[in-house]
């Protein structure tokens, strides 16, 4: 029987598309299921504001009457107008080649209707939303932060016609109970440049001093990267009403220079996968309860995100954020570090690590295909 695609318009449908994939990989002990509410939340234009500059759609995939596959469709105006690119995202779908060729079918039908060109992905709306496919690092346990997907994903979506468009790496980096040789250079670092960490006695502190403006320098310094689309201060807000309360000031380190304006930033959080999957990606009733015990007690850290202003970036600010770091990991405990995906041309943030022990960990693509 041939695959039907039918749009997510219900609520009935809207649950179907987040809970899939719960079902798609129950029986993979690796994968780690995003938070529910979250998932409901990024395609609620009252919640997300990415939708000031996006628009989406949802697709679902049935054959012989089972739910097979999903697929969304995204079109963001900022990023990628210019280049007439439609992005898809949030795909999950059973090994059959029939099924993602709908799904994408569906996807590049969506973006011709709408002029585009080509076709890139897995993304999301922002940066801010998980983005690449999984090819190598199968064998670890999901970061939070990130998809994971089965590894015949890559292999039809070559088949089907997609090629590389990026990739990205991630490493996890020892916390030795000694700091490096790198951090001796710390006090010349902040005399010469009269840069130093700030240390607030509390996240809520830190956010309400630095909070847009640690936000706008993010869209500044990472400009450049590819694909990249700048937060506007509606999602700055979103993001801070969201994340600060279960940051901890110990994992989040922001230096400043000589008039106290944000130059660079590291965010960390311990490591959530453990619990998520536990709770199966639901809060309630208990889930909750995990998150927290794993906020408190833990001895991993996933890196979310590293910045640091232009003007800045050869002046060192990345040995003062890794220092605070390293000296808060020791204190709580922390043995290990998973760095955040990094692109594998971003020589300059993958040289900074050369004092600690790193292992590869994962890599994950992002894929295009020109509409015909």
């Amino acid at each position: 029987m041939a695959v039907q695609i039918t749009k997510v318009e219900s609520r009935k449908q809207e649950k179907l598309f987040v809970t899939f994939p719960l079902k798609l990989y129950k029986d993979c002990e690796n994968y780690v299921p995003a938070l529910e509410g979250d998932e409901y939340d990024t395609f609620n234009p009252e919640k997300n504001g990415a939708y000031d500059f996006c628009e989406a759609d949802r697709f679902l995939a049935y054959k012989d009457g089972k739910l097979v596959g999903r697929v969304a469709a995204i079109l963001n105006h900022k990023a990628d107008d210019e280049q007439h690119l439609v992005r898809f995202g949030w795909l999950d779908f059973i090994e059959d080649e029939e099924v993602l060729r709908a799904l994408l079918d569906t996807v590049t039908a969506w973006g011709k209707a709408h002029g585009c060109v080509e076709l890139r992905g897995p993304w999301g709306f922002t940066d801010m939303d998980k983005e690449g496919l999984l090819v190598e690092g199968f064998e670890h346990l999901s970061p939070f932060t990130c998809l994971y997907n089965y590894p015949y994903y890559d292999a039809m979506l070559q088949k089907l016609g997609f090629v590389k468009d990026v990739d990205w790496t991630q490493r996890t980096l020892e916390v030795s109970t000694e700091l490096p040789p790198m951090f001796q250079f710390t006090n010349l670092i902040e005399d010469r440049f009269k840069v130093h960490v700030v240390e607030p006695r509390s996240m809520k502190e830190m956010s309400n001093r630095y909070g847009m403006e640690i936000f706008h320098m993010y869209n500044e310094a990472f400009a450049p990267l590819h694909g990249f689309s700048p937060l506007t201060d509606k999602q700055i807000e979103a993001y801070l009403k969201t994340y600060v309360p279960i940051l901890d000031k110990d994992f989040v380190a922001l230096a400043v220079n000589a008039d106290d304006k944000p130059v660079g930033f590291l965010f960390c959080v311990p490591s959530l996968s453990k619990a998520v999957k536990k709770s199966n990606g639901r809060l309630f009733p208990f889930g909750f309860l995990h998150i927290l015990r794993a906020l408190k007690k833990n001895d991993t850290l996933e890196a979310l995100i590293m910045g640091v202003t232009p003007e800045y970036q050869q002046c060192g600010v990345p040995v003062l954020l890794f220092k605070y770091l390293h000296e808060n990991c020791i204190k709580r405990g922390i043995h290990t570090i998973i760095m955040n995906p990094q692109l594998e041309e971003n020589y300059k943030v993958q040289s900074l690590f050369g004092d600690y022990k790193t292992e590869p960990f994962m890599r994950r693509r992002a894929y295009r295909k020109a509409i015909d």
